[in-house]
């Protein structure tokens, strides 16, 4: 009876999903915890995050030294580097097609 437009279709949204897959815009409030305590909780979360990247850092410390000293043990590679026009030992493409082959 309106000139305005309504939604038909509505869906429940439970209020994690918004904070999940919008942080930035969406946050969940905690009920019957104090400031305190929220602000404890979060201390505990950075101290965490801290932890967890001070033992990715030392992996990825001790990936780096396994890594030269597997370099460093004596597996020495030749690397060959091919040049045109610069004749190698090794026996190059013939330029003619031998007659054996028929073509």
């Amino acid at each position: 009876m309106t000139t305005k437009e309504y939604m038909q279709c509505v869906t429940a949204v439970d209020g994690e999903w918004l904070a999940e897959l919008g942080p930035m815009f969406y946050s969940i409030k905690h009920a019957g915890k104090t400031r305190q305590e929220n602000r404890r909780r979060a201390k505990e979360e950075i101290t965490n995050m801290e932890e967890e990247m001070s033992l990715a850092q030392e992996q990825i410390r001790a990936r780096k030294e396994e890594q030269e000293r597997k370099n460093n043990l004596g597996s020495v590679r030749v690397i060959k580097i091919c040049t045109p026009g610069r004749k190698e030992e090794t026996p190059m493409t013939p330029k003619r097609t031998p007659a054996r082959f028929g073509l």
